[in-house]
C-alpha cells in the first residue's frame, strides 16, 4: 500500500461537517465494538490541520 498523500482544502463549515460525519462514523463502529484508533487519528488530523496559507495576487507586472 502506498503512502501517498492528498491534500484537501476546506472551510471552517466543512472542516465541522467533516469532524461531525466522523464522529458519527466513529460512534457506529464503536456500538459494533469495532476497533476506533484509525478514526480517532483521522478526527485528530481533520481538527489539528493547519490553515492554508493565502496566496499572494498582489504581483501584476510578471
Amino acid at each position: 500500500m502506498s503512502s501517498q498523500k492528498v491534500v484537501v482544502t476546506l472551510d471552517s463549515f466543512e472542516q465541522h461537517l467533516m469532524v461531525n460525519g466522523l464522529v458519527e462514523f466513529k460512534n457506529g463502529l464503536k456500538r459494533q465494538d469495532k476497533p476506533l484508533e484509525d478514526v480517532e487519528d483521522l478526527i485528530m488530523k481533520v481538527i489539528d490541520a493547519p490553515p492554508a496559507k493565502e496566496k499572494r495576487r498582489d504581483r501584476e507586472g510578471r
